[in-house]
């Protein structure tokens, strides 16, 4: 067996495609192009493929991470160039590479991620937003459903301005995780920025993952 990254673009109307449905995209285009999967064991066998971190809906990514691993040994770049013959308008195969044995799942250890959030209009404020003591946020509870006060300040690690352009580093992953809304939500009410979230645009440019560099 081989273990392969995937690393390809989600841009255009295909930001729009769902997380689900990008799953599926690439579990029939790698069936289609013969390309032997890896399949769990036990009662319900799954193929051996996970993303990195899964991306919002609505956001563009520009260096998205897909994990699969083959029963057959293939080139990467047979591979890429594979994969690329049926891939649809706005998703693109930048990159194909082995993945050795003894890294983890990259799902396992995605640590960080950095976005880039256009606004419609120039941002100010952005020291005073930063500078408070706590920056708390409405979370919805996985278990209850119920909103609840969380302060995001610890899990934004860089935030960077210029313009009307925020490019933000947070903690992506299992153990730690901010989405950009909540960032972005609680900078529109500080600011009393009277901006409608859909003309704000969210891209990811990378996701970084611990001790390990794609």
């Amino acid at each position: 067996m081989s273990r392969y990254v995937i690393i390809f673009s989600k841009t255009g109307y295909a930001k729009y495609t769902s997380h689900l449905d990008i799953n599926r995209l690439f579990r029939r285009s790698i069936r289609k192009q013969g390309i032997k999967l890896a399949y769990s064991q036990g009662f319900n066998p799954h193929p051996k493929m996970s993303f990195g971190q899964p991306l919002s809906l609505g956001y563009t990514g520009l260096r998205e991470i897909l994990e699969i691993e083959t029963l057959e040994n293939y080139q990467p770049w047979y591979l890429k160039d594979k994969l690329r013959e049926v891939m649809p308008e706005g998703i693109d195969i930048i990159d194909v590479k082995y993945l050795e044995d003894d890294v983890k799942s990259l799902a396992a250890i995605c640590d960080y991620a950095v976005y880039e959030v256009v606004f419609p209009e120039n941002i100010t404020n952005v020291e005073n937003y930063l500078a408070q003591d706590k920056i708390i946020a409405l979370k919805k509870s996985k278990k209850s459903k119920e909103l609840k006060e969380v302060d995001i300040k610890d899990k934004i690690r860089e935030l960077v301005y210029n313009n009307n352009i925020m490019t933000i580093t947070l903690d992506q992953g299992s153990i730690s995780n901010l989405s950009p809304e909540l960032l972005i939500s609680t900078f529109l009410t500080f600011s009393d920025m009277k901006v409608s979230r859909s003309d704000i645009e969210v891209t990811r440019t990378k996701i970084g993952f611990k001790d390990f560099e794609i």
